[in-house]
């Protein structure tokens, strides 16, 4: 079971979103927060795997608990942090980023992609809604001047290249399983693979990595 908390201040979307969570099998609400301060108090008893987070909130706002969470909790098992909020602003993402959150949605996704961004970021994945998708990479591509030092593609398998160019499509796992016709299990394993053998992080930089070598 995933254990998940959710930080905002209105009592609506709180509402809304346990709703959602609690009507799954492996997804279990445990707390509640209407601001960062309280959210990082919750997180300290009730030891979430995963935090809805929402960016403006009184007090401490979304972006400053996801950075204190980095001290304020155990290491050993931090939270991951989905940034959920209403503007798809830049500021928000990139501040994000650089606070540790695994994942940004709008607050107008869908159940599903909802409940899919909390099962992949609980799995140690990074997850971006695709309008943010879009925009990390061309800023990733087209402002950073440094020379490229990334490993040569030819590295990966044909498949594994294929797996990649659907990558940086934004499709989940199990939409790249149906396109090439084989398990979910064996794109998961691909996925890996390619992240291990190219040095990346995360989906993300997988994306980045595929727009920048042509591979997109």
């Amino acid at each position: 079971m995933i254990r998940v908390l959710l930080a905002d201040d209105q009592s609506l979307v709180r509402a809304g979103f346990r709703m959602i969570l609690d009507g799954t099998d492996d997804l279990l609400v445990v707390g509640e927060a209407a601001d960062g301060l309280q959210a990082l108090s919750v997180a300290a008893s009730v030891s979430p795997d995963v935090i809805l987070m929402d960016v403006r909130m009184p007090g401490v706002d979304g972006i400053e608990a996801t950075r204190r969470l980095r001290t304020a909790l155990p290491p050993s098992a931090p939270p991951h942090v989905i940034i959920l909020t209403t503007f798809d602003l830049d500021e928000y993402v990139y501040a994000g980023l650089r606070a540790g959150a695994a994942g940004f949605l709008l607050k107008d996704a869908l159940d599903t992609e909802l409940t899919q961004a909390v099962r992949a970021v609980a799995g140690g994945h990074n997850v971006a809604a695709p309008t943010v998708t879009r925009r990390l990479v061309q800023h990733f591509v087209s402002t950073d001047p440094r020379p490229l030092d990334l490993v040569p593609i030819d590295v990966l398998t044909a498949r594994e290249r294929d797996v990649l160019a659907l990558i940086a499509q934004g499709m989940s796992n199990q939409e790249i399983a149906t396109r090439l016709t084989i398990s979910e299990g064996t794109v998961k394993t691909h996925v890996s693979r390619i992240l291990a053998k190219l040095g990346l992080r995360d989906r993300i930089h997988a994306v980045i990595y595929a727009h920048r070598t042509g591979a997109a």
